[in-house]
């Protein structure tokens, strides 16, 4: 049977702007299960990536229920979402995020250090995470070092190095050129079904969204159309 990852109900979104407010997400309801290859697509300002926000707990709604991995985020405190974060989802965003001092290894094991793993377990979590990407070579190098590409997958490896239950990625690919872009989402695509992570992704870029499983498109703040995928890219 087919968990629930996430499920919105009637979510709406305001900014305040001024005395006036506006309003990002308007009613939007929404069903993730787990394993999915989802994509939250639309134009700038669709309200894409406010709706990644609000489900990765980074931001909230201003009405309606947000559920996400059995746990309601409507009446959490800000520690109680952070440390959510940090045991259950990973993040990657389209600025790589990566301590400029640490080296690829340091980078993908710190949120090991915050979860408070033994040492043992962190390296040989990392190791593999390390694999995963592809970046063996690349374990002792710092971010200066490293290509785009090779900065990316670094950050790939530390949202996935403790094999959380769901990844939200922010236009992953929008600092990257054709190939390392096509590179990336496969790395994605393949720890997607190794792993039964759900993956998210805000994006517009067509790039990513052939290997998409399941389309959800955005427009001023409300589904627009939400389609099944039968033969994306990388299953080809």
């Amino acid at each position: 049977m087919e968990k629930n990852v996430i499920t919105i109900k009637n979510l709406v979104k305001h900014f305040p702007i001024g005395v006036e407010r506006f309003t990002a997400l308007k009613n939007v309801d929404l069903i993730l299960r787990e394993g999915e290859f989802t994509g939250l697509v639309g134009p700038s300002g669709s309200g894409k990536t406010t709706l990644l926000n609000i489900i990765g707990g980074l931001d909230s709604a201003s009405e309606g229920s947000v559920s996400v991995l059995k746990q309601s985020m409507n009446n959490t405190t800000h520690n109680e979402r952070a440390k959510m974060r940090r045991k259950y989802m990973g993040f990657i965003f389209q600025s790589y995020n990566l301590l400029p001092v640490y080296t690829v290894f340091e980078n993908i094991e710190l949120p090991l250090i915050l979860n408070k793993m033994n040492q043992t377990e962190r390296v040989n979590k990392v190791e593999q995470a390390i694999e995963w990407v592809g970046l063996t070579n690349k374990r002792d190098s710092k971010p200066n070092m490293l290509s785009g590409g090779e900065c990316q997958r670094t950050a790939i490896a530390r949202a996935i190095v403790h094999q959380p239950a769901l990844v939200l990625a922010d236009e992953p690919t929008a600092n990257l050129d054709a190939e390392n872009s096509h590179h990336i989402m496969k790395i994605l695509s393949n720890l997607n079904k190794e792993l039964s992570t759900s993956f998210i992704f805000a994006t517009h870029d067509e790039k990513i969204m052939a290997y998409l499983r399941r389309i959800i498109h955005l427009g001023d703040g409300e589904i627009t159309k939400d389609e099944i995928i039968d033969n994306p890219k990388a299953h080809n």
